[in-house]
C-alpha cells in the first residue's frame, strides 16, 4: 500500500515538473504572492484602493483594463488567493453562455454548501456581447461570484452599463523600465522557475535595451530573455536540467537585439491606441511641439495607420487650430493629402513629416473655429435673422417691387469698404488673434468695424403693402445697380 502511494506521489511530482518545464518563462515566473507582484502601485500600493479592499475583505467585482503583459491575469490569481476564494477562469474568446451558466451554477452551490465564494476571471471580457454580459448580472449583483474581467479595450466603450455600475474599474499602466529590469533579474537568478540553473552574466546596457524595447510588457521582456539564453546554450545542454558548462552566457546588448528581431509596435487601428495616438499628434501640433508631433506621426505610420486618415486630420487641424494666423497652412495640408494619394507609402511619409512639422511651427489661432461655433449657437438658440432687403437677390423682374433695393457696391467706395449694414443686428463673431497674419487682420478690422457700425439697415416692411406699382422696365434698369 505504502509502495503504491509512494509511486503515485512520485508520478504526480514528475507530472508537475513536466508541465512546469513546458510553460514559457513568463508563465513560470508568475508571482506567488502580492509581495512579489511588480507594478500598478497606483491602486495596489500601501493605502491604495485595491489594497484597502483586500485588507477589509470587501473585494467586489472588478474590471482590469490595460495593455498586454502588465499583470492582469497574474493579479486575478493572487486576488483569489488573498480573498480565500475558489479560482475559476473562462475566456470570452472560446467560451460562451453554456460555460458561463455552468460555472455560475457551481459557484452558487459552493457558496450554499461551504460558504466559499468563487472568483471568476474572464479574460478578454470585451469579446462577450451584451446578452452574454447580461448573464453575469444576477450572480454579480447577489455576490455569488467575485467577477474579475480583463480587457485590453476601453471598458467604458465595450462593457455594458449595467455591468460597469456593479464593478470597479482599475486601469493598468505599462510597467516602467525599472520594473521590467527587476523581473528580468529575478528570472535570470531563480533556479526553480526561472533560468537560474544557467550561469548568466547580465550586461547593464543589455538590460537597458530590453527594458526599453519591451514597451512595459513583462511577457515580451521575459520571452526575449528566454530565447536569448536558450539559443546560446551548447546543444548538449538544452534538454538537461542543470548546466554543465563552466562558461557564463554573456547576455549582451547585441544578443538582446538579435533575440528581439523586428520590434512589434503595439497599435490597434480600431481601438484605443488609434484614438489616443491621433489625439496626442493633434495636441502636440496644436501645442507647437514639432518633435513630439513627428514622434506620434512615426508611431502611427509604424503601426500601419491609414495614410488617408492622417492626411484628413491634418487638413481639419490646419483650419481648426491655425486658420488665418497662417493662411498657407490649409493649402499645404490639402497638397499633402493629394501628394499622399499620388505616391503612397513609404515615400509619402516625407510629405507627411514636412506638413506636420510646418503645422506645428506655424502661428496658432482658433478664431475661425470659435466664430463658426458662436454663430451656429446663435442660430440654434436665438431668433433667425431675416436677410436685409438690400442684400437680397435682385436678379429677377419684380425684385424692386418687393423692395430689394438700396445695395451699395463696395468697389465704388474708397478702400472698397462702404458703410452698410450686412446683418441687421450688432454682433461680432470673428475675433482674430494677434499672432501671424491675423495680427494684420486685427489692424484692418479696427478700421472696418467702426465704419460698418455707422450704417443702419433700410427700414423693413413689405413692399406689397405699400401698393408699389409693378414696372418691368424699372426692374430691368435696377438689376445692374443692385447686383454688380
Amino acid at each position: 500500500m505504502k509502495s503504491s502511494q509512494s509511486e503515485s506521489s512520485l508520478f504526480a511530482t514528475v507530472e508537475r515538473a513536466n508541465r512546469l518545464k513546458a510553460l514559457p518563462l513568463a508563465a513560470r515566473m508568475r508571482p506567488n504572492s502580492l509581495s512579489e507582484f511588480v507594478g500598478q502601485q497606483h491602486f495596489l500600493g500601501d493605502g491604495k484602493l485595491l489594497r484597502r479592499l483586500l485588507m477589509a475583505d470587501r473585494l467586489g467585482s472588478v474590471l482590469f483594463a490595460g495593455p498586454p503583459g502588465t499583470g492582469k491575469t497574474t493579479l486575478a490569481y493572487l486576488l483569489a488567493r488573498e480573498s480565500r476564494s475558489t479560482f475559476k477562469q473562462l475566456s470570452a474568446v472560446s467560451d460562451g453562455v453554456k460555460q458561463l451558466r455552468d460555472v455560475l451554477g457551481e459557484a452558487k452551490d459552493r457558496l450554499s454548501v461551504s460558504g466559499m465564494r468563487t472568483l471568476l476571471f474572464i479574460d478578454e471580457i470585451h469579446r462577450f456581447n451584451k446578452s452574454q454580459q447580461d448573464v453575469l448580472l444576477p450572480e454579480v449583483e447577489q455576490g455569488v461570484v467575485i467577477l474579475v474581467g480583463a480587457t485590453t479595450e476601453n471598458p467604458y466603450f465595450t462593457i455594458n452599463n449595467a455591468l460597469l455600475s456593479r464593478s470597479r474599474v482599475f486601469s493598468f499602466e505599462p510597467l516602467c523600465e525599472e520594473d521590467i529590469k527587476v523581473l528580468i533579474r529575478r528570472a535570470a537568478t531563480d533556479k526553480e522557475r526561472g533560468l537560474g540553473r544557467y550561469k548568466i552574466n547580465l550586461h547593464e546596457d543589455a538590460l537597458d535595451y530590453l527594458a526599453g524595447v519591451s514597451d512595459g510588457d513583462a511577457r515580451r521582456a521575459l520571452s526575449t530573455l528566454e530565447i536569448a539564453i536558450l539559443s546560446s546554450l551548447p546543444e548538449s545542454e538544452t534538454e538537461s536540467a542543470e548546466a554543465s558548462s563552466d562558461a557564463a552566457i554573456e547576455f549582451t546588448r547585441e544578443l538582446a537585439a538579435e533575440s528581439v528581431q523586428r520590434r512589434i509596435v503595439s497599435y490597434d487601428r480600431d481601438g484605443d491606441n488609434h484614438y489616443d495616438t491621433i489625439s496626442a499628434l493633434i495636441k502636440s501640433v496644436r501645442g507647437s511641439d514639432p518633435d513630439a508631433s513627428i514622434y506620434w506621426l512615426a508611431r502611427m505610420l509604424e503601426g500601419g495607420e491609414e495614410v488617408r486618415f492622417l492626411a484628413r486630420r491634418l487638413i481639419i487641424l490646419a483650419s481648426e487650430d491655425i486658420g488665418n494666423a497662417d493662411p498657407a497652412a490649409l493649402p499645404l495640408a490639402v497638397a499633402c493629402a493629394q501628394a499622399c494619394e499620388m505616391i503612397g507609402m513609404p515615400e509619402c511619409q516625407l510629405t507627411l513629416a514636412q506638413t506636420v512639422t510646418y503645422l506645428a511651427c506655424a502661428p496658432k489661432s482658433n478664431a475661425c473655429t470659435m466664430a463658426i461655433a458662436a454663430a451656429r449657437d446663435d442660430i440654434a438658440n436665438q431668433s433667425i435673422l431675416p436677410v436685409p432687403r438690400h442684400l437680397r437677390d435682385a436678379h429677377y423682374q419684380g425684385a424692386v417691387a418687393l423692395g430689394h433695393t438700396g445695395y451699395q457696391y463696395a468697389h465704388d467706395a474708397p478702400d472698397a469698404i462702404v458703410a452698410q449694414d450686412y446683418l441687421g443686428v450688432d454682433r461680432e463673431y470673428y475675433t482674430p488673434s494677434d499672432r501671424g497674419f491675423e495680427a494684420e487682420l486685427t489692424r484692418r478690422l479696427e478700421k472696418i468695424r467702426p465704419l460698418l457700425k455707422t450704417a443702419k439697415a433700410p427700414q423693413e416692411g413689405h413692399a406689397g403693402e405699400e401698393n408699389v406699382p409693378h414696372n418691368p422696365e424699372e426692374d430691368e434698369l435696377s438689376d445692374s445697380a443692385n447686383n454688380r
